[in-house]
């Protein structure tokens, strides 16, 4: 199908990468407790934005250039790290009640935070250059067509997943808030994974 090599297994991978929690999960979630349905949708917009950036840059070899040069790499590398770290502190950091507050950032700020989350960690490229070759059937390859139509599903995808988990997370967003501690402890956890994720990726 477009030139992709088996089609549900190529479904099937992308959904299983996006139940592995990572960053732009805990991004989605805090902009959906905080913002609700509508702030998970944008956290979401922000994803899929940076997710085709990402895509299309490994598309035009960036992942090959950003190898042969490591300081270009690194430097990506370590702003990615330094941006999670803040974004992690400032969870951490947080007063009690500022988390059951009402909305106090634009929808369009969520999504330009889970936009340089995705943005902001490389080896996402690199992981799109080894991903690709697999689902590529070199005998009905159409190029550009193939690669816009491998886009396209990951979009569609990701969308109804995240959009999924928003659903889900505002479900359960009334009962936590009713809980500041419990509330205030799954923020200090987000924070906690958020400088997690910023020190694997320098040490990776």
């Amino acid at each position: 199908m477009f030139g992709i090599a088996d089609y549900g297994a190529f479904c099937a991978a992308i959904v299983v990468f996006l139940a592995l929690p990572g960053p732009g999960t805990f991004a989605l979630l805090g902009a959906t407790s905080k913002g609700g349905f509508r702030g998970g949708a944008a956290a979401t917009l922000g994803l899929i934005v940076g997710d085709q950036i990402l895509l299309w840059l490994a598309v035009a070899g960036v992942a090959a250039l950003l190898n042969a040069h490591p300081a270009w790499f690194d430097a990506v590398r370590w702003a990615g790290a330094a941006y999670l770290g803040w974004i992690g502190l400032k969870l951490l950091i947080a007063r009690d009640g500022e988390s059951a507050s009402p909305v106090q950032i634009a929808p369009h700020h969520y999504a330009r935070q889970a936009l340089l989350i995705t943005v902001l960690n490389p080896k996402a490229i690199v992981f799109y250059m080894a991903f690709f070759p697999f689902f590529i059937d070199p005998a009905t390859h159409r190029g550009i067509p193939t690669f816009l139509a491998m886009a396209v599903t990951i979009a569609v995808i990701t969308a109804v997943w995240c959009l999924t988990l928003c659903a889900f997370a505002e479900a359960i967003a009334a009962k936590v808030r009713a809980h500041r501690r419990v509330g205030m402890a799954l923020q200090r956890f987000a924070g906690l994974c958020m400088i997690g994720f910023g020190l694997r990726l320098i040490r990776s």
